[in-house]
């Protein structure tokens, strides 16, 4: 009997491999065998009726529900299951910089049997507890994220397999840590996933592909989400938005990456969405200070309070883990300024995006060089955000 691989039925029945091995290790394939560590399946087997729907499983119902700026906490009040309500309102507190209300909502579904009501907790909990300085806690909770991707194994359904692959590489990511072994391709398990978390997961892809210094690869998986999204899911498309930023600002395109701010501000304000700026500050290039700071000054203000907590409880995390000593003895605008003298900006390109003078900058390079003990520019690579 001739056979194909998991991949090729993928391709022939244009379906996820994921989906295939799920279907071949649950007998659903009619003569499908485990050869070799792989499944092969035979080359007339036909795709078995009836496949598992992408968004049978509700996972972030918040980050998954559309709804328009200024209808968050309605959105989430409408969600009609009570522990999937629950969930919601924890991500409303979070991404409003409510971390404590989040963290204590979370900490209640650890453990709980829905396995992606236990992953929403497990990424809400982690983060929370980030900008809370509890690295113990986000460790915890990174490490259940953990073993739930590997209790997914075959015999799971592959929407809960894949969440949990979408899951575990965003904490990973956003993290700046090396993705876990087994994730595979997410190209894999997007189309298992609702729409969303879908999203969502584009902009792990586009931070990924920006830590490798792919912007124009990063910034393609940003704008072709954008462009083609089915509806208004707000708080991945902020977060999308927020990434474009980053690409732009390290392309030296200041005007392209201030429409993407501006157009990530205006969706969040009417919610407070204030978070994900907070998260994202040291990897924005000094546009919150251009942008936000003389118009916005409160809310600039409670954005940069955030940093802080954010920015030392990721550090905590971060720097034991990779080895790599991201300072942690600047000031939000001195990290800034390093962050574009290490993306080799000029001194007066740097006056000119901040609206400082040139003097000014001068003045927080010495700062810069001094706190770090190092004697020239070429050397805050090493302490910068990748």
């Amino acid at each position: 009997m001739k056979y194909i691989t998991v991949q090729d039925a993928a391709r022939k029945w244009q379906v996820s491999p994921l989906v295939v091995q799920h279907y071949c290790a649950t007998r659903r394939i009619p003569g499908a065998i485990h050869r070799g560590g792989a499944w092969v399946i035979p080359a007339g087997a036909q795709l078995p009726p009836d496949p598992e729907p992408a968004a049978a499983l509700t996972l972030m119902p918040l980050l998954n529900t559309v709804f328009p700026p200024g209808g968050c906490l309605a959105a989430a009040e409408q969600i009609q299951d009570p522990h999937a309500r629950a969930i919601a309102r924890a991500e409303h507190a979070y991404f409003s910089g409510l971390a404590e209300a989040a963290a204590q909502t979370a900490e209640l579904y650890l453990s709980h049997p829905d396995l992606s009501l236990r992953l929403s907790a497990c990424l809400l909990y982690a983060y929370a507890n980030l900008t809370l300085e509890r690295p113990h806690r986000t460790r915890m909770a990174m490490e259940e994220v953990g073993h739930i991707f590997q209790a997914a194994g075959e015999t799971a359904p592959p929407a809960l397999r894949a969440c949990a692959a979408a899951i575990t590489a965003a904490a990973a990511v956003l993290l700046h840590l090396p993705l876990p072994q087994g994730i595979g391709d997410p190209q894999q398990y997007l189309s298992l996933l609702p729409p969303g978390l879908r999203m969502f997961s584009l902009y792990v892809q586009a931070h990924h592909a920006y830590l490798l210094g792919d912007y124009g690869r990063s910034i393609g998986i940003a704008e072709t989400a954008l462009s083609l999204q089915t509806g208004p899911y707000l708080i991945p498309t902020i977060y999308l938005h927020l990434v474009a930023v980053m690409d732009y600002m390290s392309l030296k395109q200041p005007e392209r990456a201030q429409a993407h701010l501006l157009t990530a501000w205006e969706l969040a304000r009417p919610d407070d969405l204030i978070e994900p700026f907070g998260e994202h500050h040291g990897l924005l290039g000094g546009m919150l200070e251009a942008t936000l700071k003389k118009d916005w000054p409160e809310d600039f203000k409670r954005i940069i309070a955030i940093t802080y907590r954010f920015s030392s409880g990721w550090r905590k995390i971060h720097n034991p883990s990779t080895g790599h000593d991201v300072a942690d003895n600047l000031t939000t605008t001195e990290f800034a300024v390093a962050m574009l003298a290490a993306r080799d900006w000029s001194n007066q390109e740097i006056a000119a995006h901040l609206g400082i003078s040139l003097n000014t900058v001068k003045h927080y390079l010495s700062s810069i060089l001094q706190k770090l003990n190092i004697r020239q520019r070429k050397d805050l690579h090493q302490y910068m955000l990748r």
